[in-house]
C-alpha cells in the first residue's frame, strides 16, 4: 500500500477494494441488490458515482451467473483482482509453454498460489517459495512440483538450483530486490519475467541498492515487464468466467484468511504484510 499511498494526501480514506451489495440506487445500471466490486477504500458504506470516468476506479458487477455455492469473497480473490493478476500477468507477459519451468515467489499468497496452479494447467513445472513450512506444505497440496521456505534455506541460490535444475523460463516476481537479483542468475535464455510487486522494499526509507541486473538481462536476452493488471480491464469478464470454470472443475483451489469486524482491518492489514495469511486476506464486515 505504501507504494501507492505515498503519492496521496494525508487524511484520506485508506485505499482498498471492497465487495458489497447495493442498498439504494438512482442508477438503472446498478439496481438495489446488485453485487459490485470497487476501490472505495476502508469503509462500511459508500456512495459511488456511476458516471465517473476514472479508469483506476471502475465499478464492476459480479457476473450474472456467479455460482451461488461459491463465496462472494472470491470476487476479491481468485475470481477478482488477484485472480486476474495471476491469469493475465502470467499468460500475457510470461507466455508459459508446455514443459517450461515457472517460478513464483510469494507463492502462498492470493496471487502466487493461483500463478502456480495456472502454470500446471498449462503443462509447466511449477516452483514456488514461501515464508513458512506450513505454506510450503500447502503449495505441494496445490500441485507445485517444488517449493521451499526461503526463510530457512541456507542458500537461496542452492535452493533454486535444486528446485529448478533445468533453469527458469518464466519468473513471476512479487518480492523484488536481492531476491530477484539471485533468481535472474537462474533464468534461461529468452526467459520472461513479469514484475507484479516488490514487497521486500515497500518499507524501505531509502531506495534499495543491489547488483545491477542489466548485463544479465542483456546476455540472457530476457523480456522483463512490470505491470498493473488494470491495463487489461476489458478482459476481466472473460478471465473471471475462466477462473470460475477452473474452480468448479477442481483445477484451481483457494484459501482465504478471513478476519471478522471492521475494527480489525488495521490488524488484518499489518498481518498480511507480515505474511500471516495463506491465500487471500479479507475482512468480513
Amino acid at each position: 500500500m505504501r507504494a501507492y499511498t505515498r503519492q496521496l494526501p494525508t487524511g484520506i480514506t485508506m485505499i482498498g477494494e471492497g465487495c458489497g451489495r447495493v442498498i439504494e440506487s438512482k442508477s438503472s445500471d446498478f439496481p438495489v441488490g446488485t453485487v459490485i466490486m470497487g476501490r472505495y477504500g476502508w469503509c462500511t458504506h459508500t456512495v459511488l458515482d456511476t458516471k465517473s470516468k476514472d479508469p483506476m476506479n471502475v465499478i464492476r458487477k459480479a457476473p450474472a451467473d456467479y455460482p451461488k455455492d461459491l463465496p462472494q469473497s472470491l470476487l476479491l480473490g481468485a475470481v477478482g483482482m488477484p485472480g486476474m493478476t495471476a491469469l493475465l500477468g502470467l499468460t500475457k507477459l510470461c507466455e508459459p509453454k508446455e514443459g517450461e519451468t515457472v517460478f513464483v515467489n510469494g507463492a502462498a499468497g492470493a496471487v502466487g498460489s493461483i500463478v502456480g496452479q495456472i502454470a500446471k494447467i498449462k503443462g509447466c513445472r511449477a516452483v514456488g517459495s514461501a515464508g513458512s513450512d506450513a505454506k510450503v506444505a500447502w503449495l505441494k497440496e496445490l500441485g507445485f512440483d517444488a517449493a521451499f521456505n526461503y526463510k530457512t534455506v541456507s542458500s537461496l541460490d542452492a535452493a533454486l538450483k535444486e528446485a529448478a535444475p533445468n533453469g527458469i523460463d518464466c519468473y513471476f516476481d512479487n518480492v523484488g530486490a536481492d531476491f530477484s537479483s539471485t533468481v535472474l542468475n537462474h533464468m534461461n535464455l529468452f526467459g520472461r519475467m513479469a514484475i507484479c510487486g516488490s514487497i521486500s522494499t515497500y518499507n524501505d526509507k531509502e531506495p534499495a541498492k543491489g547488483p545491477y541486473p542489466f548485463v544479465t538481462i542483456l546476455f540472457k536476452q530476457m523480456t522483463v515487464t512490470g505491470f498493473i493488471v488494470t491495463r487489461w480491464l476489458n478482459e476481466w469478464p472473460k478471465g473471471m468466467d475462466q477462473m470460475v470454470q477452473w474452480i468448479k472443475e477442481g483445477k484451481i483451489k483457494y484459501r482465504e484468511h478471513v478476519t471478522e469486524g471492521f475494527e480489525n482491518m488495521p490488524k488484518a492489514f499489518i498481518g498480511m504484510l507480515a505474511g500471516e495469511n495463506t491465500g487471500k486476506a479479507v475482512v468480513k464486515l
